[in-house]
């Protein structure tokens, strides 16, 4: 079986942005990307709330836009989904995504506005593990990413459901709809589904992954930040997780999505079938990441993944819903926020290196101009 390529660059905050530009050329781009179609970047906004090891960085945004740009690749579109608990148009000026997309003349659709897409009924080739049945109605997708690039950017981080999350999860949002709740409880096969989905509408397929500042925890969003100076590209969506999952403590063959993705040949998960290249000696570290569960992913463990399961048609499929989705939200925002999550942002702003780049990215004109 021919090996799948990730690349994997140590960086610093002066040379990361042109790290990530030979990222593309490292991990294959070229040959992964149509240069004649529109190219999507679909960026990771988990929380509307800055804070370090959850979202997207701003510099890989905007890495991963110059790369794009080298290839002579212009026709490009961000795309923003929507979540019950997390506000896109916070998210984007928070995260200090806005000032990158101005300063590149970058336009931004959002999946949940019908005037920039609407979801139409998909019937994959490939034979479904679980869409199908918790869709029977049929599998809903944003009919303008069909037959365009997609490029994932999300971030090294742990996950309370998952274990690990990156390129495969967040596909999450930006391929279901409001109702995406539904599929928790079988979450790794969703995952491994949507994968087939996208390797049937889209013309090409990347991503470029960040770990300058990597989230440890009860992920997706109240991690504890470790700086580590990583950021990678792949055109194997299943390869840049193993080898996430891997350098971050997991055993991605163990991993029920990446396994079941490297099983279905959607990608490979063993990282002995997988060539590193740029920091070779990468897949030898292990950062012995855990995860756990906060007040609100505890919660939900038990009502996706215990025996409470059973009640989820009456607790999720119904406006009860609107109760946990308020009680998720003031919990992360009003609760664990102001009360310890403030302080580790005020900590990482004033303390990382990392942090003191993301204060020069707060408007357009602060963002050099590069050749």
């Amino acid at each position: 079986m021919a090996k799948a390529k990730v690349a994997v660059l140590r960086t610093t905050p002066e040379t990361v942005v042109e790290d990530y530009r030979k990222l593309f050329k490292l991990a294959g781009a070229d040959e992964a990307l149509d240069k004649s179609c529109t190219t999507i970047l679909k960026d990771n906004i988990t929380w509307h709330m800055a804070f370090p090891g959850v979202n997207t960085t701003p510099w890989q945004l905007e890495g991963t836009i110059l790369g794009l740009k080298d290839m002579g690749m212009e026709d490009i579109v961000d795309v923003h989904n929507h979540t019950v608990v997390t506000d896109p148009y916070k998210g984007e000026v928070n995260l200090h995504f806005k000032a990158v997309y101005e300063k590149y003349d970058i336009p931004r659709k959002y999946n949940f506005k019908e005037e920039d897409m609407k979801w139409e009924i998909f019937k994959p080739k490939a034979k479904m593990h679980v869409l199908d049945h918790i869709f029977p109605e049929g599998i809903r997708v944003p009919d303008y990413f069909h037959g365009k690039n997609i490029i994932q950017l999300p971030t090294m981080k742990t996950h309370s459901y998952t274990t690990y999350t990156g390129a495969m999860k967040n596909a999450f949002g930006g391929l279901l709809n409001s109702r995406r709740h539904y599929t928790h409880t079988w979450i790794h096969e969703t995952l491994v589904d949507l994968l087939a989905i996208q390797k049937e509408i889209h013309s090409g397929l990347f991503a470029t992954m960040d770990g300058t500042s990597a989230g440890e925890g009860p992920g997706p969003r109240t991690v504890t930040p470790h700086d580590k100076h990583i950021i990678m590209a792949s055109a194997d969506q299943v390869a840049i997780d193993a080898v996430s999952a891997k350098v971050m403590g997991f055993d991605p063959m163990n991993l029920t999505c990446t396994r079941m993705a490297h099983e279905d040949g959607l990608g490979i998960a063993d990282p002995s079938q997988i060539e590193i290249v740029g920091a070779e000696d990468f897949l030898q570290e292990n950062w012995h990441f855990s995860v756990g569960a906060n007040m609100a992913t505890g919660a939900g463990r038990l009502l996706w993944h215990s025996p409470l399961r059973v009640f989820q048609n009456l607790l999720f499929h119904t406006p009860l819903v609107h109760g946990f989705v308020a009680a998720s939200a003031n919990y992360h925002d009003k609760i664990w926020y102001p009360m310890k999550g403030k302080k580790i942002v005020d900590e990482w702003l004033e303390n990382s290196i990392w942090g003191h780049l993301f204060k020069q990215y707060a408007t357009a004109d602060m963002i050099p101009d590069r050749k």
